[in-house]
This record gives C-alpha cells, structure tokens and sequence, in this order.
C-alpha cells in the first residue's frame, strides 16, 4: 500500500489542529511514502525555513530503518558509531530523535513514515501520532 495525498493531507491538517491544541510552537510537518519519497510537506506560518530538513531527516532515518525516531534516539545512545555509519549510508539525512513515526496499514505493512518538527521532540511526535491515527493508520513513535 502507498500514501495517498488524500491520506497525507490529513495527517498534516490533525497534527496541525493537535499542535494548536497543545499549544505548541508552529510545526513543520512531512510525509514521505513506503520508499522514502516525499508525498506531502508543510510548515505553518512562523516555523522556522529550515524545518524541512529536520522534518526530512526524522522521517527519512524511520523509513528507511523501518523503526521509529525514539528507538533510533535509544540505538544512537547505545551504538553511536552504528547511527554515525547509518547517518553517513543515507547522505547525513538521519535525525534519530522522536519526531520520526513509522506508519503502518492495519495488516501491518509500513506504508511510510512522516516528521514533524517545531517544538520538543517528544511534542513533535505526540500530536504526530494523532495525524497518523486519524487518517486510519497505525503508529509507531
């Protein structure tokens, strides 16, 4: 199964309604397909232009891993040089924080992962896991 747009805007638009309900700063928030290609990004008005990247960088490492940002953050603490090796396979396009959910069909099957970036990480990834949800797909941060 891919990512339809249809799926990734909403996912985008109940991370942006859960950010504002939590109060958070603006997020940036981007929604890659099963193979790592960009399918939706967006940034609300007052994030910082850099966010992309850091959005990017926490999906990309979750897809292309097939774990999510928080178990990325745990390896690079054990086995840094391991995360610094995957860091450099990919581009430097890794960021092993939370942030980066893997997003799963209901049978299972990883239809990709988005990033979202703008306030802590674990913010970030809290109101990301709402967008995933609400879109009808299954969560892993």
């Amino acid at each position: 199964m891919t990512i339809s747009l249809r799926k990734a805007r909403t996912i985008i638009r109940k991370t942006f309604e859960k950010g504002r309900e939590m109060e958070l700063k603006p997020l940036s928030i981007v929604v890659l397909d099963a193979g790592g290609n960009v399918q939706a990004f967006e940034r609300e008005d007052g994030a910082a232009p850099g966010r992309f990247e850091i959005a990017f960088g926490k999906a990309y490492g979750t897809v292309m891993l097939g774990i999510p940002g928080s178990a990325q953050m745990a390896r690079a603490e054990s086995q840094g040089y391991f995360m610094t090796c995957v860091n450099g396979a990919y581009g430097g396009n890794v960021i092993p924080v939370p942030g980066g959910i893997l997003m799963r069909d209901r049978k299972g099957a990883v239809v990709g992962a988005i990033g979202v970036t703008g306030d802590t990480s674990d913010n970030d990834a809290i109101a990301g896991v709402v967008g995933v949800e609400a879109a009808g797909l299954v969560a892993e941060s």
